[in-house]
């Protein structure tokens, strides 16, 4: 099983986690990047690094842009088409830094933790193409 496989396989794990802010417990409770952080330890193990406080919507960050930046520096970068186990940065705001993540899933959907709804598979609907600001993949290890 690729990489890609194993990520996607790992999220769909994740899928029915009740929303919880700055979270990352299967079952639980988690936020979008408490699910990439899931995802990760999943896939390797122990996480790459410590996670900062960060307030629920992100704009009031001390830091922002912390998001694509620790994707540059841990996950690889991709201009192809979006694959499956793919991860996905989201800008909710215009000319914001990304402040949401998901997993691309088989047939153009994602996976990803909402607030209300917790850890759902939604389509990869117009709106979200919009705010796409950047595909990564997982390292090979």
């Amino acid at each position: 099983m690729t990489i890609a496989e194993r990520a996607e396989a790992e999220a769909r794990r994740w899928l029915g986690t009740p929303y919880r802010h700055q979270a990352s417990v299967r079952g639980a409770g988690c936020d979008c990047l408490g699910l990439l952080r899931g995802v990760w330890r999943g896939l390797y193990g122990g996480e790459p690094q410590k996670v900062p406080p960060y307030a629920a919507d992100m704009r009031r960050d001390a830091e922002p842009g912390l998001l694509l930046r620790a994707a540059e520096t841990h996950l690889v970068r991709v201009t192809r088409p979006i694959l499956s186990g793919d991860v996905l940065l989201f800008r909710i705001g215009r000319n914001l830094p990304p402040r949401h993540c998901a997993i691309a899933t088989a047939g153009r959907g994602l996976i990803h933790a909402q607030e209300r709804l917790g850890v759902i598979e939604a389509p990869f609907s117009l709106a979200w193409q919009r705010r796409l600001a950047g595909v990564f993949a997982f390292p090979d290890s």
